[in-house]
């Protein structure tokens, strides 16, 4: 217990003091991101009927977006562990800029492609370095530090739909553009971001490199595969919300394009609550027990979900929502303690790991719900929670006490 009590003092010193400022802008900025993106997954069904697409193509749409940013995504991380580069956030707003222009002006199926990997490269370079400068803002409390950042992106991820449910859907695809714009002030608040973190990187420096596994590596390797597949299952199921919620609410129960966008922002802002709940539940009972309590407790929801109807369909997302974000925050600090000094790569693994589990199982389920139906496709996803019965596997409290 002398390493991990040791291992755990380096990695919460504070900086100097904590600076909520910088956390809150950080998060701000995550929402502001991922309204963004989420903006181009909700008017699918727009784009959809305008440029005659099948299932598999909007499948692919979401593969450009979240491949391109999980494959950089890593390696980003692992070069700002060794060499900082704050001011790079900024230049991440600035390629999502890029790519919002060309989906506004895209004319063609290859242009949606292009402007999606563009948003992606964006989202690449962003998540990172700011997870980083967020834990680096934490003084010491790096659960609450992942939740509130993972909160911004989760809000922006809800606000998304609502966005293009009475911005896009009625003026057309033209008017991604004046998104561009949200961009431009993320790029402005993060370049004073960069700034203090320079600053704050400077005063830190070489405090936690360097420092052995506070477990053996075959144990470490052990809990990050399952951590891995935890994030699988989690967002497996969450891109099959992303995807094709809107097109499963319209086929089954016959609402409207901006009704169908209603019932996502419910799924999305109940998941953003959820983030913010499991690092406050993290903090107090630790994250293995938030990770159990979010796999496995949403099953009986996830199992019922298909036969509900319309009414039963938004109550059990919303629960799903709720209780299946919480384990995210949990699952990226469990990771970073495991794994002292490498921050930025382990954010890139993880958030990585994110978008391209959800990406190819984008693709896959698009061609699923062509061939046997959307309906379909949330029969199978509901049986996705049961992997979290591999919680089983991560180290114990009396191993390393996690908890923040």
């Amino acid at each position: 217990m002398t390493v991990l009590d040791s291992s755990r003092a380096a990695l919460r010193t504070p900086v100097a003091s904590a600076s909520l400022a910088v956390l809150l802008a950080v998060s701000f900025c995550h929402l502001l991101n991922d309204v963004m993106q989420s903006l181009f997954v909700a008017i699918y069904p727009m784009l959809k009927e305008a440029y005659r697409l099948d299932f598999w193509q909007i499948g692919l749409l979401t593969m450009a977006f979240q491949i391109t940013a999980s494959l950089l995504q890593p390696f980003i991380g692992h070069y700002t562990d060794k060499r900082p580069v704050p001011y790079s956030t900024s230049v991440g707003m600035g390629s999502t800029f890029a790519g919002l222009i060309l989906l506004a002006s895209a004319t063609s199926y290859a242009g949606l492609l292009l402007g999606a990997a563009a948003v992606g490269v964006g989202s690449a370079i962003f998540h990172p370095e700011s997870s980083r400068i967020a834990r680096l803002a934490s003084g010491g409390r790096h659960g609450l530090a992942q939740s509130l950042f993972q909160l911004g992106g989760n809000f922006g991820t809800a606000i998304g739909p609502l966005l293009a449910a009475f911005i896009v859907v009625p003026h057309g695809q033209g008017s991604i553009a004046w998104f561009a714009a949200i961009a431009l002030v993320a790029m402005v608040i993060l370049w004073k971001v960069g700034q203090w973190s320079t600053i704050a990187g400077a005063r830190r420096a070489g405090g936690t490199h360097g420092m052995g596994l506070i477990h053996s590596r075959k144990r470490t390797a052990i809990a990050l595969a399952v951590l891995a597949v935890l994030v699988f299952s989690k967002n497996i199921y969450t891109a099959s919300f992303a995807s094709f919620y809107t097109f499963y609410a319209i086929h089954r129960f016959g609402v409207s394009v901006q009704a169908s966008q209603l019932m996502l922002f419910a799924f999305l802002g109940a998941s953003a609550v959820g983030t913010i709940l499991g690092g406050l539940f993290g903090d107090r009972f630790g994250p293995k027990m938030v990770i159990w309590f979010s796999i496995l407790g949403c099953l009986p929801f996830s199992l019922a979900l298909p036969y509900a109807d319309l009414t039963w369909t938004i109550v059990l997302s919303i629960l799903i929502g709720l209780i299946l974000s919480s384990a995210f925050p949990a699952i990226v600090v469990f990771a970073q303690e495991l794994v002292p000094g490498r921050v930025g790569m382990i954010a890139g693994i993880f958030f990585g790991a994110a978008f391209g589990m959800a990406g190819i199982a984008a693709a896959v389920l698009g061609i699923v719900a062509d061939a046997k139906g959307v309906d379909y496709v949330y029969g199978i996803c509901s049986y996705l929670p049961f992997l979290g019965l591999l919680t089983v596997f991560l180290p114990g409290p009396e191993r390393a006490n996690m908890t923040m």
